[in-house]
Formats: structure tokens, sequence, C-alpha cells
């Protein structure tokens, strides 16, 4: 009498087993698999006309292409905090530096090797030019300089323009830019005044 309800518990164990089906096996059309099903023998639906995936939907118009109507944004659309500049930098060394050097006055080492200078973003006109404009040229690029906005997500456009911004900052910087609390950790070999001349 034993052996027949073990044989039963068996029995519905192997039937179990046996019609088990998983994702790996279902009956399914791989991409760009052909089909019998639509008249137009393609097993996909093309997109609905005007179709924008999940998370690409770019209505900030200053924060996606660093414009307000016709004018360049002058203002970062996001804040500026520590980590942005220092992921700027990052960014900076690996994209720009190559052409505009690591101090950003366009002497990189492309140029010490013989190619033609880019700008020099210590010049007035560049100081006083819109952040929004940098977005732009980092975007779509511009004279002997390659578009990276498919290379660049923008939260690195607006991070390495912050640091472009620091850079310009930096190199016309007196003590009195040195908040009081920061100066006496200025190193002496400086010169008297903390600040490299």
């Amino acid at each position: 009498m034993r052996a027949a309800p073990l044989a039963a518990v068996s029995l519905a164990c192997l039937a179990a087993v046996g019609c088990r089906q998983t994702m790996d096996t279902d009956p399914k059309y791989e991409a760009m698999e052909p089909s019998s099903f639509f008249s137009d023998g393609r097993s996909a639906r093309a997109p609905v006309a005007g179709t924008v995936a999940r998370g690409e939907l770019k209505l900030d118009t200053a924060y996606y292409e660093g414009r307000n109507g016709d004018s360049f944004v002058d203002t970062f659309p996001a804040p500026v905090t520590k980590a942005t500049l220092l992921r700027g930098r990052q960014r900076y060394d690996i994209f720009c530096s190559p052409c505009h050097g690591l101090l950003g006055d366009g002497n990189g080492v492309v140029v010490q090797r013989g190619l033609r200078g880019p700008v020099n973003f210590h010049e007035d006109r560049l100081k006083r030019t819109p952040v929004g404009y940098y977005f732009q040229v980092i975007t779509n690029g511009r004279g002997g300089m390659y578009p990276y906005g498919y290379r660049i997500p923008p939260d690195d456009r607006w991070a390495i323009i912050a640091y472009i911004r620091a850079l310009q900052l930096s190199q016309d910087a007196t003590l009195n830019d040195v908040p009081p609390a920061a100066r006496p950790g200025l190193n002496a070999s400086h010169g008297e005044s903390g600040v490299e001349r």
C-alpha cells in the first residue's frame, strides 16, 4: 500500500517538470525575424510617429540645448557643486585638454605636435561668452572642433563648462579672491602674497 502513494507523487512530479516552460523556451520572435502574421512580413511594429522613448523627452531647452528661445543661457540650468567641478575637471582632462591644454590656454599636446591651436579660454571675449554658447559648441562642434554631443551626456557637458569657468577665474585670481579662512593654508612657495605670480 505504501508503494501506490509514492508512485502517484513521483508521477505528479514528473508531469509537473515535463510541463514547465520558462521565458527561455517560450515561443517568441527574435529581433528583426520575419513573420507571416503581419501583411508586411515583419514581426515587430514600427513605433507610432512622434513616439519618444521613456526618459528621452527633453522639454527643458535651457538644459538640453543651452538656449532660451533664440538666445544662449547665461546661467547654469543646474546647481554647480564641488562634485560638479570635480566631474568637470575629469571630463575636461579627457575630452578637452588634448587640444585646449590643462590650463585652457589652447596649448594642448595636439598643438605641441604641430596641429592648429584652438581658442584660449582666457581671452576676454570668451570670459564674457554665455555658458549656453559653450554648450552648443561642445554639442555641435565649431571650426576644427568635432561635435561631442553624442559622446558626452548633457550632465557632463555642463560640468565641463563649470570647470572651464573655474579655469578662467583661476588665472586672474588675487589674494582677495581667497576666503580669509583659507589664506593661512596657502603654500609659502607662491610668494609673500600666497598667490602664484
